[in-house]
């Protein structure tokens, strides 16, 4: 897998199990209540690795583990990159991608005006919400192990943190 930031092409190994599965699981998650409607408000696009090109800011290839953008301001998903930048981000750190995450792609995301972005570290459990504030980024929780969660921007669901470390929980 690769990004395009800067003119500068970032390699990276394809995610492996843990992390494949966490991008899974809140992805499928937050597809039936905010994308389909199903359990949730609708209203989303819900994307796992989608390809970004944010060409104000040199980036022609950024891909965050999973995306979102609310449909007053996608109607439709392009057929190739899509040039608008995300509503929400989340990236899952792994010791291959955590310092490119932090330190390349967090400060991208706020300058691309991403409201809010979500870090889930499959390490150490724990998932840390922030939402852009002047710039930068406000923390607005940090929730772990077994929690379950209500987090903006997606409230109006609960998220069960134990199924993204892969401990499956009782519905």
């Amino acid at each position: 897998m690769g990004e395009l930031i800067g003119g500068v092409l970032y390699t990276m190994a394809r995610p492996r199990p843990r992390h494949a599965g966490a991008a899974t699981v809140l992805g499928g998650d937050l597809n039936g209540a905010f994308q389909r409607g199903r359990g949730g408000p609708g209203g989303w696009w819900i994307l796992v690795e989608p390809g970004i090109a944010l060409p104000a800011l040199d980036v022609d290839e950024v891909v965050p583990d999973v995306a979102g953008w609310r449909r007053s301001r996608l109607p439709e998903l392009p057929e190739g990159s899509i040039t608008l930048a995300p509503d929400w981000v989340c990236e899952i750190l792994s010791p291959t991608t955590r310092s490119h995450d932090l330190l390349r792609k967090r400060p991208l995301y706020a300058r691309a005006g991403v409201p809010w972005m979500w870090l889930v570290d499959l390490d150490a459990r724990v998932l840390t919400a922030s939402r852009l504030h002047e710039g930068g980024w406000l923390e607005l929780g940090t929730w772990g192990d077994d929690a379950v969660a209500r987090v903006e921007p997606f409230t109006a669901m609960e998220l069960r943190l134990a199924d993204l470390w892969g401990r499956a929980t009782a519905p």
